[in-house]
């Protein structure tokens, strides 16, 4: 026989296939060597594995510093109903366990139609709307129109999208223009949803959880105004990184109503106890007393003090 019909079949063990007990077989023939197939003899155990745990200690333990999450906190949301858009936002500020600002706006201006609730970092969701706010100033005074919803989802996304996330700016963009009502999500990476109701943030899926209970088309304004105030009410009270009061912003196509606060979600109640406490409840260990005496006292009025004191 020729050295073309004779088939070597050898055994080859891992890496080469992704099972640890599995082997893969190769057939030689003339010209190269052809992958038969991979046959896998024991499945891998069941449930999470903890191999590369020992491998990152060790890896710790020799100076190496593994990136930490960060945790954000924010209950931002939008809905579309009969007249227009609904935004809405709670205004708590964190710095990590912190809270840093108990009424930061959260619904940023874009345009007198045109309205964006943030979420993320607070300079890059304050500081990314500016921008594209001035852009959009500057093509209205360039076109002599009013801008589109459209216009403003567009350069928010390719702006973000070319800092590839690490912009952390989670946006919810509504308005009204020419075209009707629209509402948009508006991720950290570029990807855009259109939506009737959005909400984002770490408290949004309480929010949304409400929104899917009781959302449905062509909504009253004092509706639509109860559902999102009870969206961000329930991100409010089931995520640490949202709080304080509701802030809500109607827009329509004659107008728009920017409510700061709208109501307060969490009121603070009194104090039931007495927090003073009496003398010698605390144990005085030493005692120290020195007695100063003043030999002089001079007191100097400029003339500014005087002429004011006159008149």
């Amino acid at each position: 026989l020729r050295l073309g019909h004779v088939r070597k079949i050898l055994q080859i063990t891992p890496p080469f296939c992704e099972a640890a007990d599995s082997t893969v077989k190769f057939e030689r023939v003339a010209g190269g060597t052809a992958m038969a197939g991979c046959a896998i003899t024991e499945l891998p155990p069941e449930g999470f594995s903890f191999e590369l745990c020992k491998r990152n200690e060790a890896l710790r333990k020799k100076g190496l510093n593994f990136p930490s999450a960060v945790k954000t906190g924010t209950t931002i949301a939008g809905i579309v109903f009969k007249d227009g858009i609904l935004l809405g936002a709670d205004t708590r500020a964190t710095a990590g366990p912190i809270v840093a600002d108990k009424n930061c706006a959260k619904i940023h201006y874009m345009a007198p139609n045109i309205y964006c609730c943030g979420a993320g970092t607070a300079a890059d969701t304050e500081f990314t709307t500016l921008i594209i706010s001035s852009r959009l100033e500057l093509h209205r005074l360039t076109t002599g129109r009013k801008s589109r919803v459209a216009t403003a989802c567009r350069m928010l996304k390719q702006y973000l999208y070319r800092y590839e996330g690490h912009i952390g700016a989670y946006l919810v963009l509504g308005g009204v223009d020419v075209t009707g009502p629209h509402l948009y999500t508006v991720h950290a990476h570029g990807s855009t949803d259109k939506l009737p109701y959005v909400a984002m943030g770490s408290g949004s899926l309480a929010a949304m959880a409400t929104f899917e209970d009781r959302f449905k088309p062509n909504m009253e304004l004092a509706e639509a105004k109860q559902l999102v105030r009870d969206a961000i009410a329930a991100g409010i009270f089931n995520d640490l990184g949202s709080g304080s009061n509701i802030d809500l912003c109607v827009i329509t196509a004659d107008k728009t109503d920017y409510v700061r606060p709208y109501d307060e979600a969490n009121i603070k109640g009194q104090r039931s106890g007495d927090y003073g406490y009496k003398r010698g409840t605390t144990a005085v260990l030493t005692t120290d007393v020195r007695r100063f005496e003043v030999a002089s006292e001079t007191t100097v009025a400029s003339q500014a003090s005087q002429e004011s004191m006159e008149t």
